[in-house]
């Protein structure tokens, strides 16, 4: 007779504790029972698993208050995390098999532990995430699980240069992003607004670089706060956050902005901008600013020299250049910049500055010179070379595709999907980043409601359910060329968003949908049964004192 039954997710409510797991694992069975997890409850490890052991007892002591050792000898009433190196898993997978006599949680790598540790956890009461002792009994049902993600790129970006976020912050959303089984952090660390990372190399890009003296709070009118802003992350900060991301198997694609958004920089070090002679003060603006790096050797070596570092605190293979937004005004009226597009080639060698700003398209239109974009091109190639040399990826925004991309750059697609279709057309990875469903700065509700009183968005309005059924593969691109399309993340720009309160509100639950779009296979996304599972997924939220937005709308 067979000991496990499979049912169907509405079966499944309240069959996991009430708790159902999220994102909604490939292939789940319900057994009878439950295993009783007590102070007599060991951990069996050994190896490389020994980390995820430990990990897991960490989760477990606060709440329960059962410091369960970890020990290599086997037996009942245990807790067992195996490695298999020949398992069928992926890298990523994992199985997990319970019943009265305990839990094996099996996978090829570690990472894979870790994301069945993750779902032991939901299996639990939420009181598990609780950091003091709760008196109450703790069941695990009955269950066999076996799961791995639809795509290797699940993330979120946080926007810690237009307003600062304190590493407290930053340490608990790559915590959150761990129990919903993303693996990917993009912080985005410099922009006009502020440099937020310590360069020792360069100091005046904090001490001038991280502070601004205002800072804007809407558009139309203008309109500012009157107060000072600022702070930036120490290198000893850094190590620490990627530790502990490390640890969770979260990797971190540190940004850092060029050839565009680059005032705070500019401000610091005004020999990098095409106007050495001007002082700017370190952006108070949003928006685009045509303040941009120059084209000679000594910015090129300067952001090289900025890069030895990052890469040195940043041990992931992908590094972040942006590369989006970048006006070309000054470049098109800098006598260096002309001098660089005539060595390149870019121009005739009798062009003139007037040439450039006088261009028009095939319609007569003003239109920037193509010798721009190819300035962009060769800027960014430089950084991609450089990279490429120390065994690192560039990525960038869509733009980078302007004027011809380097060989191994991966591109993220963030002005609709067309980006990311012509890059992989291209044979380049790709991170799908549509704004209209993955930019968590815009509107959860219709500000033109009756009783609109949401946070203030950027624009348009992205819904649970619209980044619930976002898929990152675009029917338009052809199955061969699928596999360039590496997954997709939030985007978390923080014009609008001055606190971690503010940030949360705007982040959850939107990145528990997202988590499961990412995960899920598509045949069992259901946007009906994920609802139903959102009052648990919500309740994990609240015992961890997260800021979320309610389902019925503010709070």
């Amino acid at each position: 007779m067979r000991m496990f039954a499979v049912l169907s997710l509405s079966c499944l409510i309240g069959a996991v504790h009430a708790q159902d797991i999220v994102p909604r694992p490939a292939r789940l069975e319900r057994g009878t029972g439950d295993y009783m997890l007590t102070a007599a409850t060991r951990i069996v490890a050994s190896g490389a698993a020994l980390p995820e052991a430990s990990t897991l007892r960490d989760y477990l002591r606060p709440a329960t208050g059962f410091d369960l050792p970890v020990t290599a000898h086997d037996g009942a009433d245990a807790i067992r995390l195996r490695l298999d190196p020949k398992a069928d898993l992926g890298k990523e997978g994992y199985r997990v098999v319970s019943d009265a006599r305990g839990v094996t949680i099996s996978a090829a790598q570690p990472a894979g532990l870790h994301y069945g540790i993750q779902t032991l956890r939901q299996m639990l009461p939420a009181d598990i995430y609780r950091r003091a002792r709760v008196k109450r009994t703790w069941a695990l049902p009955a269950v066999a699980i076996e799961d791995a993600p639809r795509f290797s790129w699940r993330g979120s970006h946080l926007d810690v240069a237009r307003h600062f976020m304190p590493k407290e912050f930053v340490l608990k959303h790559i915590e959150l992003l761990a129990q919903h089984k993303m693996n990917v952090f993009h912080w985005h660390l410099t922009d006009d607004q502020g440099w937020r990372i310590e360069i020792k190399r360069y100091p005046r890009l904090t001490q001038v670089g991280a502070w601004r003296r205002d800072s804007m709070l809407a558009y139309d009118p203008p309109r500012y706060d009157g107060k000072p802003h600022g702070g930036f992350y120490t290198q000893d900060d850094i190590r620490e956050v990627v530790a502990f991301a490390a640890a969770r198997h979260v990797t971190i694609v540190p940004e850092i902005e060029m050839p565009g958004h680059a005032q705070a920089a500019v401000a610091a070090y005004p020999e990098l901008g095409n106007r050495p002679d001007r002082t700017l003060q370190v952006g108070t603006d949003w928006g685009v600013i045509p303040h941009v790096f120059n084209v000679e050797d000594g910015t090129i070596a300067f952001l090289q020299n900025v890069l030895d570092e990052v890469m040195d605190l940043f041990p992931g293979q992908t590094i972040h250049v942006g590369g989006d937004e970048c006006p070309k005004t000054e470049w098109a009226q800098s006598p260096a910049a002309l001098a660089r597009m005539k060595q390149l080639g870019l121009v005739p060698v009798t062009a003139t500055l007037q040439d450039i700003q006088d261009y028009r398209d095939a319609q007569g239109k003003p239109a920037e010179h193509p010798a721009l974009h190819g300035l962009q091109s060769w800027f960014i190639g430089r950084m991609d070379a450089y990279l490429t040399q120390h065994g690192r990826r560039l990525i960038g925004w869509d733009e980078i595709l302007e004027g011809g991309l380097a060989p191994g750059a991966a591109v993220m697609s963030w002005r609709g999907e067309a980006g990311g279709i012509k890059a992989a057309g291209a044979g380049h990875d790709v991170v799908m980043t549509p704004e209209r469903e993955t930019y968590f700065d815009f509107y959860q509700a219709d500000p033109k409601s009756p009783g609109f009183r949401e946070p203030m968005g950027v624009r348009d309005v992205t819904t649970l359910a619209r980044v619930y059924a976002y898929d990152p593969l675009p029917a338009a691109l052809p199955a061969s060329q699928a596999r360039h399309v590496l997954g997709s993340q939030a985007q978390l720009w923080t014009e609008y968003m001055a606190t971690p309160r503010d940030v949360e509100y705007m982040a959850w639950p939107r990145l528990v949908a997202l988590a499961e779009g990412l995960w899920t296979p598509k045949a069992l996304k259901d946007y009906a049964r994920f609802e139903a599972r959102m009052p648990a997924a919500l309740g994990r939220l609240q015992v961890q004192d997260v800021n979320y937005r309610p389902l019925e709308g503010p709070r």
